[in-house]
């Protein structure tokens, strides 16, 4: 795999660890500085040039784009979206990530814990909105802080209506948010990659501060997650759009809450907490979709009628047990297996050669006439097979990116 890592700073402690990942594992990959591309725009061929010359082919783009350059940086990897190359993070998902207004508007449509959060305008809201957060202290944060930047705590209505005035003069777009007291001066830092959560540690602020930022000075910890904590981490991000995530939750009474998602978490403090190659992690997955690439959940939901996706479950009398893919025949009703699901073990796009075993669960794209009849009639007689018949929050997903 042919790699390219967009970054600004080349000698930070995270890409260096990317780079040198990558290497280990025999991939090619360079650090390109994000700001020295211009986008060329003609019809059918759209194309990037890097430090004045045409750009080579890369097989993926690894995203590491700071607040400061937002805008032209996520403009870039759309480009190498065009371009056909693949990111784990599409500028979509970047955008989604970086506006903490529109990361909690994606969140809040969905059944996934959040602080109670109000986004104002007008000075005469501000009173209203600070009882409907269920009054001080209130989180006051700036839209496109990071780091702990641009987050202030009040703990009267006086020095939050004082703070909220202050930043509005400035043109500063600001959140006002439920303080979730019980977690005060620590979090959750969970990192997503596809979907399973890598590593997680627990963030603890020193002193007075609140914050738990590892650049303001806060103490890590490992942390084993719950299943609800892991969960709640993988479905943020998921409906973000980021195949790479690093998601901040606050300890709840009621379960976590999302504080921040985060589409290029720093690898430093959690590496050296946890002792896991995250970075590894990252690598193997961009090479696993560059070999297999996802399926477009929104283009295979606009698919000739007739067609779909459904998941078939294999039970142990099935005559496909004991045969090989290609044996079975599927490819002749029009069936493609796309994923293999056995025993938690994954294998995207599985050979032909391989043999299906009872209890398998194959994700496949064909005739959905086809797919229903490999359903056994006692089963099929209990419930319609999983085609194309998605959850609502699946769709919602599929079309949101």
């Amino acid at each position: 795999m042919k790699l390219a890592i967009l970054s600004k700073e080349p000698n930070n402690y995270s890409t260096k660890r990317l780079v040198e990942a990558a290497k280990t594992r025999g991939h090619q990959v360079k650090v390109l500085n994000t700001l020295k591309f211009a986008l060329d725009l003609e019809e059918e061929q759209p194309d990037l040039h890097y430090r004045q010359k045409l750009l080579s082919h890369y097989d993926a783009v690894l995203p590491r784009v700071g607040a400061s350059i937002t805008y032209f940086g996520t403009a870039v990897v759309r480009q190498f979206q065009q371009m056909g190359v693949y990111s784990p993070n599409n500028a979509d998902g970047i955008l989604n990530s970086r506006d903490k207004l529109k990361s909690f508007q994606i969140l809040s449509k969905h059944k996934i814990g959040i602080p109670a959060t109000v986004y104002v305008k007008d000075k005469k809201d501000v009173l209203p909105a600070l009882e409907r957060v269920g009054g001080v202290p209130v989180v006051i944060k700036l839209l496109e802080g990071t780091q702990g930047i641009g987050v202030l705590l009040a703990h009267t209505v006086e020095s939050a209506t004082s703070i909220i005035e202050l930043l509005q003069s400035q043109k500063q777009n600001i959140l006002i948010q439920k303080f979730v007291s019980e977690s005060k001066g620590k979090d959750i830092r969970a990192i997503v990659v596809g979907d399973q959560v890598v590593a997680a540690m627990r963030r603890v602020a020193q002193g007075q501060e609140f914050r738990s930022n590892v650049h303001r000075g806060g103490r890590t910890e490992m942390v084993e997650l719950s299943d609800e904590y892991k969960e709640v981490a993988l479905r943020a991000a998921r409906l973000l759009g980021l195949g790479i995530a690093g998601v901040d939750m606050l300890e709840g009474k009621d379960g976590p809450q999302i504080m921040e998602v985060n589409s290029s978490p720093g690898l430093e403090g959690i590496e050296g907490c946890t002792k896991i190659d995250i970075a590894g992690a990252f690598i193997d997955y961009i090479a696993a979709r560059v070999d297999f690439p996802e399926i477009d959940l929104k283009e295979k939901l606009t698919v000739s009628k007739g067609y779909g996706i459904s998941e078939i479950q294999i039970p142990e009398n099935s005559e496909y047990v004991g045969k090989t893919i290609d044996e079975s025949g599927l490819r002749e009703k029009d069936i493609n297996a796309l994923t293999l699901h056995r025993e938690g073990k994954v294998f995207p796009n599985p050979k032909g050669q391989r043999e299906i075993e009872a209890g398998d669960r194959i994700l496949c794209f064909g005739k959905i006439d086809s797919m229903r009849d490999l359903i056994p009639e006692k089963t099929r007689r209990r419930r319609k097979p999983r085609t194309i018949e998605l959850s609502q929050e699946d769709i919602d997903i599929a079309l949101e990116r």
